[in-house]
């Protein structure tokens, strides 16, 4: 394992150098630089690396450790945890793949793409504080210039540190998220519905027609990663799925 200096993700006012120190950790992991049992530098190296203190240090590695994303034994070091496999009765898809396979075009218009915190609802869903800070971004998916699809999705920062440098008009989230968070636990909820006036309009919809509301949460390195809301017209969209 090298020794060369670690760059911390860019920080904003909001996040604490802990948190920092644990989304590059976490980026080391995901990235495969970090692999499963692999041993962590000592909490020395680490504020040599990082040019944190080592009470920062100490806090991250405790909080992941608590998590169940790394193991520390007494007297030898800290480990990077084995991942768990992903087992989901639904197909997690990325949508521009679907449309590329049914010979559609995809196109994305991004409504939103903020940091925002986490209200009691939100935080009680990610299992985090109410306060917390999440990224949140809301988008349009278009299917040969049609809404089929609107995403709302908000994001564990400590997954996806660099979520919201993503130019989502040209990179699905779900490609992105992929990428560096691949998910191990998927939760889906699915309801029917009549959608709001923003999302009417967003979907260009009428009104009165029905949507299908998923509900889906995933989870990465055994930690809440995301949560999202896709909203599909009625008359737009179907669910279908095969199990062997």
């Amino acid at each position: 394992m090298s020794d060369a200096p670690l760059l911390l993700p860019t920080p904003s006012p909001a996040t604490p150098r802990y948190q920092q120190i644990k989304a590059l950790i976490l980026s080391r992991v995901a990235s495969g630089e970090w692999p499963a049992e692999e041993r962590l530098p000592s909490e020395n190296e680490l504020v040599k690396m990082t040019g944190v203190s080592r009470v920062t240090v100490n806090r991250a590695l405790r909080e992941l450790a608590d998590a169940g994303l790394l193991t520390r034994v007494q007297g030898v070091g800290t480990f990077v945890a084995g991942a768990k496999p992903q087992s989901s009765l639904l197909e997690l898809r990325d949508i521009a793949e679907e449309m590329a396979e049914r010979g559609s075009r995809h196109a994305a218009r991004v409504l939103a793409q903020q940091r925002l915190r986490a209200d009691p609802a939100l935080a009680a869903a990610f299992g985090l504080p109410p306060g917390a800070e999440l990224f949140h971004a809301r988008l349009v998916h278009l299917e040969n210039d049609l809404p089929v699809q609107l995403e709302e999705r908000w994001v564990n920062p400590v997954i996806a540190p660099r979520f919201l440098e993503q130019d989502f008009s040209r990179i699905t989230p779900y490609r992105f998220l992929t990428s560096c968070a691949p998910a191990e636990r998927v939760e889906h909820v699915v309801e029917a519905g009549r959608a709001d006036p923003a999302t009417a309009a967003a979907l260009a919809m009428p009104p009165e027609e029905p949507c299908l509301v998923i509900h889906r949460r995933t989870w990465s390195w055994r930690v809440v990663a995301t949560r999202a809301l896709l909203t599909h017209p009625g008359t737009r969209y179907r669910l279908g799925s095969a199990l062997d």
